[in-house]
């Protein structure tokens, strides 16, 4: 069993709504030196097989992220 992390996140020129509400709360707890936030999606999957990182690119693109608005990254753990 082969532990892969995919991690997706909104393309950089699509608006993130959640990441600035998170942006503009930070000062009230006193978090002034954060300049920018963007918020995404962190997934772990466990795959069977030699090929896990194939598997979970695979499900990434088909499931997990819209490759339209989101860019994804698979990480294949140790």
């Amino acid at each position: 069993m082969t532990r892969v992390v995919v991690d997706v996140m909104l393309k950089p020129e699509i608006l993130d709504p959640q990441g600035q509400a998170i942006q503009r709360a930070l000062p009230s707890l006193g978090f002034d030196q954060v300049t920018a936030v963007r918020q995404g999606k962190h997934f772990e999957l466990e795959v069977d097989g030699s090929d896990a990182g194939a598997v979970a690119d695979q499900v990434a693109r088909t499931l997990l992220a819209n490759p339209v608005i989101e860019d994804f990254r698979v990480h294949v753990a140790d």
